[in-house]
């Protein structure tokens, strides 16, 4: 699934490319955007196309209208943005499919961009139709997809369009597919894996696909009570699934097998509510007071998650070890954070919240690799095959 065809194998001179990309970008009330990091992280890849003479059809969602045109998911503050980031106009087809799209792409010259309204105005988009998806590859000469973060989506603009007209990754993709890809694949050991956030019923995939991989694996946050809660330890009032109780057990069996060094919590912050303002104490693990709430890993554990970290030549990261967005309890998380970034190691950080408890310390610059993907960053790390990408021109 790793070898596959990027912009600069093919000729794309004088050529019309289709390029899906994620611009599916937070924005206020008022439709201000709020955060433009993805349609940044595209312009490498346009940037390179209209540089090497090609016509430049961009397409993406916004939102989930459920295959209506909603006026608010519409991409017209998006093209505002392009234009600006891009220093030149960017215009605007009223639709993604159609006569007036088909002409407005017919009609765009080589070094001119044009973004293509929403394509889940048409539920076709994520039905995989394959009849909108050939009117999609009508467009163009070629397809590129830049659009890491729904390549876990077996839609029309993503998987259907590759099977009418040749598609390659974009540079963003590719970096994905190279740094991901690889640590699953083929890593540079020692590899850890750091496992946080709320839910282990979120993760278990990751879990169990990293413990087949990795030389050690932290695990931390939320997660980690149902983790001590399956070793019998007293865990106050804090977040646990009792359902998966009996999973954690074989999970940590799991990992005594394969010899993998799994590291868990030593103590705990602990809170008497969630609040930012609440009491806290820091607790032994084993030993959370009843009605209280372990809210944030304590200094112990950090040493611990520290040493873990120390020769390692892989880290992925995923997933806060506290509830970082309270400054009372997002030191364990700052803590990973330095120790990843002192690491030296090949590091790649994925997920929304490990994302911004990173921006968060300010050290986003010391990560090799931020992973855009979300959803498809984690089922990567799961080992699936990601529709999107299998379905890429090999090399």
């Amino acid at each position: 699934m790793l070898n596959k065809k990027s912009i600069v194998d093919i000729d794309v001179n004088g050529k019309k490319v289709f390029v899906r990309v994620d611009y599916n970008v937070p924005m206020d009330a008022e439709q201000n955007i709020t955060n433009d990091t993805r349609i940044r992280a595209t312009l490498p890849t346009v940037n390179y196309l209209l540089d090497h003479n090609a016509a430049v059809i961009l397409a993406c969602h916004v939102g989930r209208p459920k295959g209506k045109p909603v006026p608010e998911f519409s991409v017209a503050p998006i093209v505002k943005r392009l234009s600006e980031l891009l220093g030149k106009e960017v215009k605007m087809a009223p639709d993604c499919v159609g006569e007036e799209a088909s002409k407005m792409a017919a009609d765009l010259k080589p070094g001119e961009v044009l973004l293509l309204q929403n394509l889940r105005y048409h539920s076709e988009e994520e039905k995989n139709d394959p009849e909108f998806a050939k009117q999609l590859a009508s467009l163009a000469d070629i397809a590129v997809n830049d659009a890491f973060g729904v390549s876990h989506r077996a839609h029309a603009s993503v998987e259907g369009i590759t099977k009418y007209i040749p598609t390659v990754a974009g540079f963003l993709m590719e970096k994905e597919i190279k740094f991901v890809g690889q640590a699953v694949a083929n890593p540079q050991r020692p590899f850890v894996a750091i496992i946080g956030g709320a839910k282990v019923s979120d993760k278990i995939g990751v879990i169990s696909n990293l413990l087949e991989k990795v030389d050690t694996l932290i695990i931390g946050g939320g997660m980690a009570h149902t983790f001590d809660a399956a070793k019998g330890y007293k865990i106050g009032a804090s977040l646990c699934e009792p359902d998966k109780i009996d999973l954690a057990k074989e999970l940590i069996k799991k990992a005594e097998e394969k010899n993998v060094n799994l590291v868990l919590p030593v103590d705990i912050i602990a809170a008497d509510k969630f609040a930012p303002d609440a009491n806290t104490q820091i607790v032994d693990v084993k030993e959370i007071p009843e009605g209280w709430l372990g809210l944030d890993s304590g200094p112990k554990t950090s040493e611990k998650y520290v040493d873990a970290l120390k020769g390692a030549k892989t880290v992925v990261w995923n997933g806060p070890m506290g509830v970082f967005e309270m400054d009372a309890f997002a030191q364990g998380t700052k803590d990973v954070a330095q120790a990843v970034a002192d690491s030296g190691a090949t590091s790649i950080v994925g997920g929304g919240d490990s994302i911004s408890a990173l921006k968060k310390t300010g050290l986003s610059d010391k990560i090799t690799h931020i992973s855009t993907g979300g959803g498809a960053t984690l089922e990567f790390l799961e080992g699936k095959v990601l529709p999107g990408i299998a379905a890429l021109a090999d090399k």
